[in-house]
């Protein structure tokens, strides 16, 4: 794992507050730019004085701030958990897409979209919960199996087993159901345009939950990584701080994917520049994670807009591209190891 860091706390803060300054320049960048430009004064007004006879406004309301404000909480949501399961685990590949997390909740959504016929986000969220509690229960299962029980190489294989399934048992749910297909191809890649703001604030109490839960894990999980003896030794009862990361990283996960479907290699990439700024100290690397999260999947939306104007690439294929070079590169970085 990167784990250099800043070396003060003053430092990490000032470092902190420059990615904050960031984010709301991404935001704002991500509200004016793309097939229609807007300008700074609609987008303001749109907020401050909505006037419903201007299509920028309208714009802005209707389609803009959800996108920014659902990209924003879905990036965010997927580095924090991102960073837990590469806590917990002690593998620096881990993440809800690596271990079969998000192809679970994946599958679970479909089945209930073309089979059970269900639509509604409030429902879908539910489903998606129990889809990626069971991806995280299988893989942990099957990565435990043998003498020598759980270790990073383990539970990898069987994330990378459990994804493939769960993307075979999705691609023949559609392959079954055509009329279910248009519904859900273009979700299954990653997508955050077209959503209604409803979206967002049906997962918003889930995910705020698990915002706070994550900030609160820094302190436990920097006594974890130490390793189970010593943090047993020192009194913590390890077993629960896995318990509630676990929740904490399903309720983050499947509350993304019932959003915006499975957006892949954001929970891999950001950690790793998290740690780079704020070293092993979990306290800090949760909210970096969070903020550099946030950034990056409004960056990928953004990038996703203009390549093939004046259509749009989901953003999910944005993050595989900038995520695979570095999922390689830490790979074979730890096999050197």
């Amino acid at each position: 794992m990167i784990a250099q860091g800043l070396t003060s706390a003053r430092a990490r803060a000032v470092v902190l507050l420059a990615g904050f300054v960031l984010l709301l320049i991404c935001l704002g960048a991500s509200t004016t730019l793309g097939a229609t430009r807007i300008g700074v004064h609609d987008a303001i007004g749109a907020i401050t004085q909505y006037d419903d006879s201007s299509n920028e406004q309208i714009i802005v309301r209707t389609t803009r701030i959800p996108r920014v404000l659902i990209s924003a909480a879905i990036g965010a949501s997927l580095a924090i958990a991102g960073a837990l399961m590469q806590a917990i685990t002690g593998n620096p590949l881990a993440s809800p897409t690596v271990l079969g997390i998000n192809a679970g909740a994946a599958a679970f959504v479909v089945f209930a979209i073309t089979v059970l016929g269900i639509g509604g986000m409030n429902a879908l969220i539910w489903i998606a919960f129990g889809g990626a509690a069971f991806g995280a229960i299988t893989v942990y299962l099957l990565g435990s199996l043998g003498r020598d029980g759980l270790s990073p190489l383990r539970i990898v294989l069987a994330g990378a087993a459990m994804t493939a399934l769960f993307a075979s048992v999705t691609q023949g749910l559609l392959v079954m159901n055509e009329n279910g297909l248009n519904d859900v191809l273009y979700w299954l890649t990653g997508s955050v345009s077209g959503k209604d703001l409803s979206a967002l604030t049906a997962v918003l109490p889930y995910l705020a939950i698990s915002w706070v839960a994550a900030l609160f894990l820094g302190r436990p999980i920097n006594v974890l990584i130490m390793g189970e003896d010593a943090a047993t030794g020192l009194g913590q009862r390890t077993a629960a701080v896995k318990i509630v990361g676990g929740i904490v990283i399903v309720l983050l996960a499947g509350s993304s994917v019932a959003v915006a479907g499975p957006i892949g290699f954001v929970g891999i990439v950001i950690p790793h520049l998290s740690r780079y700024l704020g070293g092993i100290d979990y306290r800090w690397v949760i909210p970096f994670s969070g903020v550099l999260g946030a950034i990056l999947l409004l960056l990928a939306d953004l990038i996703a807009r203009f390549i093939i104007m004046p259509q749009e690439l989901p953003v999910g294929i944005m993050t595989a591209i900038i995520g695979v070079p570095f999922f390689i590169a830490i790979a074979r970085r730890e096999r050197k190891r």
